[in-house]
């Protein structure tokens, strides 16, 4: 029977409040999720490569993992007394039937261990299919074939931490219910759902002054971002500082005008105002948001970090993939810099000897030239290439041929074309003036075919035959897939850092909003009852709750989204030294993440929220 009765309030507590069931499986989620990563494909490939990165990337995120279980205690903590509050007077009736304390906090262990375990499994669940797609999302950033290291993976030993962390939180859950139910008087529990916020009045005028004032704060502190730039603005102090105190006190402002300034302003359209249940639906929302404005601002930074933190880390991997490219047009250089001394190498020839031209899908040899001022007539370059061979580069590489005049100075835009830089400086001169040259280096470039590790494989070998015999040659050889291979190691740290911390900053803000909506839907339980009664039809109530939720949820996203443009525009700025940020990927990329999480919570809330207030509706007819 105490079994029975315990599955029973599980079963109407996850009816009743689903956001605490969801809180619990996300936490779980993420977790696991960012814990398996040494057993997903690219961890595994990079290991494979002895890549030194491997042991940063999981001592970084181990570190990380301890301030992630941190967040996720005190939320679990937060969303348990949420759920414990509301249940305040249905404990008191258990200690009035004649439970003792000691049967009532056995009764919460029993529960909070069924709860425990369902979301432990869904989690885990869940866990194991995000941390495929986060693997499939990290392996499309190799330029390689990879495809072996695809597949649904399950680390045990991720688990075995996941449920060990989930376990003492749990635990901790479970010796705070218990002191509270202890410690609690009976008339409190049975009076718990009376007890609500006090919700002090403020002047119409102050809140106008209120909303001016955080605009401006919001404005100036934008202002710093963009004119002093983020680097200048976070190294020195003042500057760092005047940012974030008056960033945050508009935002606070704001939510605090915001209100009294709104009534104000709908109050002069009567026809708005007390058109339906539009008077209650504002005035419920405005009370929220007035009693709150506190943790919406909280809500509202969680925001712009979630968000400004995956868009920046997911758009600068795509930045350093199009600098790679930049680095690396084709799949292999050779550079023979002792050409000037024992002459070129036919590298096309010892490939063919070798049986290995199948392995190519292109290739061009070609000089590059001292540049004689004399014979040029330029002197700001240290080397030359003729217009011919230029020409056959670029032009392989999709771009236009250069048909201007010459000699004509190359920029670092249309530099000569080689995999790794040729570290000079180069000048276009026509094929005759070229051969009135001395020559400097050999310049062999080629582009694999099918795949690319074995073609590699096949011509390095034959490249250094080639050329191991000769008298003194100097031979550099870049290769495409060691440049990715360079930048991989820091292009996922950068990528798990950036997801691990935007998700855990986005499930706190949206569920912390979600209980709050929650909390305030039960508290106008008895609001709705008495329009109930006053024959308003269910319908308009359905609405009325369903508005209030989703202006809760828009007001702080709204704000946190302008706050995270502005920022993402100062981190563009920074980077367009090298390149600029792809934000399009990135902010598609949280989009998709904010959907996810964000609208997950508003849904489960709009859902209870609209619950309680037919539920209350039908008591009230009942009786």
């Amino acid at each position: 029977m105490f079994c029975k009765l315990a599955l029973g309030n599980v079963r109407r507590s996850f009816r009743d409040y689903g956001v605490y069931l969801l809180t619990l499986t996300f936490g779980v989620c993420l977790f696991y999720t960012f814990n398996s990563v040494e057993d997903q494909g690219a961890i595994l490939y990079l290991r494979e490569k002895s890549h030194e990165t491997v042991r940063a990337i999981l001592t970084v995120l181990s570190v990380l993992s301890v301030f992630v279980a941190v967040v996720l205690a005190c939320l679990i903590l937060y969303a348990h007394r949420f759920l414990l509050r509301r249940r305040k007077k249905e404990l008191g009736c258990y200690l009035l039937l004649g439970m003792s304390p000691g049967q009532v906090s056995r009764l919460l262990i029993l529960e909070t261990v069924v709860t425990g375990l369902i979301s432990l499994f869904a989690g885990l669940i869940l866990g194991s299919a995000a941390s495929s797609g986060l693997s499939a999302l990290t392996l499309s950033l190799f330029q390689m074939d990879v495809s072996a290291q695809l597949g649904l993976v399950f680390s045990p030993g991720a688990a075995m931490k996941t449920a060990v962390c989930f376990g003492a939180i749990l635990l901790l859950v479970m010796a705070l219910s218990g002191v509270e139910v202890t410690r609690a008087r009976l008339i409190d529990l049975l009076r718990g759902e009376r007890k609500n916020e006090v919700l002090p009045l403020r002047p119409l005028s102050a809140s106008v002054i209120q909303f001016v004032a955080g605009v401006a704060c919001l404005l100036i502190a934008y202002g710093i971002l963009l004119n002093f730039g983020l680097v200048t603005a976070l190294v020195i102090l003042p500057l760092c500082a005047a940012m974030l105190i008056l960033g945050t006190a508009g935002t606070l402002l704001l939510f605090r005008s915001l209100p009294g300034f709104v009534l104000h302003g709908v109050k002069k359209r009567p026809a708005l105002y007390y058109r339906g249940l539009n008077l209650f639906t504002l005035r419920q929302w405005l009370s929220r948001v007035h009693s709150t404005y506190l943790s919406q601002t909280v809500i509202a930074i969680l925001l712009l970090l979630a968000m400004g933190i995956t868009a920046s880390s997911v758009g600068l991997n795509s930045t350093i993939q199009s600098l790679t490219d930049e680095q690396a047009p084709f799949d292999l250089t050779v550079q023979n810099r002792s050409a000037d001394q024992s002459g070129p190498v036919d590298l096309d020839a010892a490939i063919r000897a070798g049986g290995a031209e199948n392995a190519l899908a292109w290739s061009y040899d070609c000089l590059l030239y001292y540049n004689d001022p004399a014979v040029t007539g330029l002197e700001e370059a240290s080397g030359a290439i003729a217009l011919s061979d230029y020409n056959a580069l670029v032009e392989h590489l999709g771009r236009p041929a250069y048909s201007g005049p010459l000699p004509h100075l190359l920029t670092w835009e249309e530099d000569v074309p080689a995999t790794g830089g040729l570290g000079m400086q180069c000048i276009l001169v026509e094929d005759d003036v070229a051969q009135r040259l001395e020559v400097r280096r050999q310049l062999w470039s080629a582009d694999y075919a099918g795949d690319k590790q074995t073609a590699e494989g096949t011509i390095l070998p034959l490249i250094s035959g080639a050329t191991q015999g000769l008298d003194g040659p100097d031979i550099r050889t870049d290769s495409r897939l060691d440049l990715y291979q360079e930048t991989m190691g820091s292009k996922i740290l950068v990528l798990f850092l950036g997801l691990y911390l935007g998700f855990t900053f986005l499930l706190a803000a949206a569920a912390v909003l979600a209980l709050q909506q929650l909390s305030q839907g039960a508290d106008n339980a008895r609001r709705y009852a008495l329009l109930g009664r006053l024959g308003v039809e269910e319908k308009a109530l359905a609405r009325s709750a369903a508005h209030q939720v989703t202006l809760a949820f828009l007001l702080p996203l709204g704000l946190g989204l302008i706050h995270a443009a502005v920022g993402l525009s100062a981190v563009n700025q920074v980077i367009t030294v090298t390149g600029n940020l792809d934000s399009s990927s990135g902010s598609l990329s949280a989009a998709a993440l904010l959907l996810a999480v964000y609208g997950g919570y508003y849904l489960a809330t709009l859902l209870s929220c609209r619950r309680m207030a037919l539920s209350a509706a039908h008591r009230q007819r009942e009786e």
